[in-house]
């Protein structure tokens, strides 16, 4: 059947040796519908972003824009603003028919860690080819904050699927129908509309904004870093914000979703024309998020905010975002939440794991 593939065809895929690595995967790496991805041992600081190119190495073109490189072996900064490429542990050799697409994790995303997979021959960041075989490769830019890191850190996944597995939005209505995906209206127009929540119940706070100068993250530390030192309140007594050009905000979606066991969804950005503002960089959303059998009523996703060229005007309810369905190919034999260390089931507006809770 075509579908994004569950934990127990990735764990079929690591034994065949069509996901290898060295050392080995381990089983915590293996999600409801992806595999945590772990960076090696060497950063290769780069003039700039690239991709491979038709018929082109990654290891090649290192050797075009490579400036130094880092030995992450005993941990090491990568600074804020910079550009790096690190080889990840695991390597693939697909069967046809089965691509993949990456993501950055959760807690990539919410620290403003720009963390894309590049491969030989690749045209496309985070797209990885039906059948592709061969190594691949972390791009990752500190945009808000210098980031310490380790080899065998998990800063990026992969989703593996077959066909084309996407919900069209007729499907898409009558599965809301069955099993609401929203806790209110579903706005649906190829996706899953998402909106912005600057009303929150009890409260003025609304969402936050990264520091512009502010120490080094240890990837290693959950639950250590005061908030306050990285990241100023943003309040609303209106419903309105406005975003400051080249600043970077979490906020959090009005709506509380549900992805029911027999699907996956990805967080797709909404067209630029509405606003000068991008919505995410975090997308996956596995299985059980936020169902009731996973231990879940509905989870608001958090929105990672990057504002552009202009002040804009962010208003409560304005669609920011949508995210895309996919027929899982059979049912995980674990969903988010339920029984995994899943650190996001239920949450409301929250920021990455490093930080103390208020």
């Amino acid at each position: 059947m075509n579908g994004v593939l569950p934990n127990q065809q990735i764990a079929a895929m690591i034994e065949s040796g069509a996901i290898a690595a060295d050392p080995a995967v381990t089983s915590a790496q293996i999600q409801p519908a992806s595999l945590d991805l772990r960076l090696g041992s060497v950063a290769y600081r780069v003039r700039a972003s690239f991709l491979a190119g038709h018929g082109a190495k990654v290891s090649d073109r290192l050797a075009e824009f490579e400036m130094h490189r880092v030995d992450l072996s005993k941990g090491a900064v990568l600074e804020k603003g910079c550009v790096y490429v690190v080889p990840l542990m695991e390597r693939l050799a697909l069967p046809e028919g089965v691509s993949a697409v990456a993501n950055a994790k959760s807690s990539t995303g919410r620290l403003d860690l720009l963390t894309r997979t590049i491969t030989d021959g690749g045209t496309e960041f985070d797209r990885i080819a039906p059948g592709y075989t061969g190594p691949l490769y972390a791009e990752i830019c500190p945009r808000s904050f210098s980031v310490l890191v380790r080899p065998g850190m998990r800063l990026n996944q992969i989703r593996f699927g077959s066909g084309d597995a996407t919900l069209d939005d007729d499907a898409l209505r009558a599965l809301h129908d069955k099993t609401p995906l929203v806790d209110g209206t579903a706005v649906i127009d190829e996706g899953l509309g998402f909106s912005v929540d600057l009303r929150l119940p009890g409260t003025s706070l609304v969402g936050y904004r990264a520091k512009p100068h502010t120490g080094v993250i240890d990837l290693d530390k959950i639950g250590h870093y005061d908030p306050a030192a990285y990241w100023e309140e943003v309040h609303s007594t209106n419903g309105q914000i406005i975003l400051d050009p080249g600043a970077f905000y979490i906020l959090v979606s009005r709506e509380a979703v549900t992805i029911p066991p027999a699907y996956a969804a990805e967080m797709a950005p909404y067209l630029a024309m509405v606003g000068e503002f991008r919505v995410h960089y975090a997308g996956f959303f596995d299985p059980g998020f936020g169902h009731a059998e996973a231990g879940g009523t509905g989870s608001r996703g958090v929105l990672e905010v990057r504002c552009h060229e202009a002040p804009f005007v962010l208003e409560h309810g304005q669609v920011v975002g949508r995210l895309v369905y996919e027929h899982m190919a059979q049912i995980p034999s674990q969903l988010y939440g339920a029984d995994i260390a899943s650190n996001y089931q239920g949450q409301g507006l929250k920021l990455s794991k490093h930080f103390r809770s208020a």
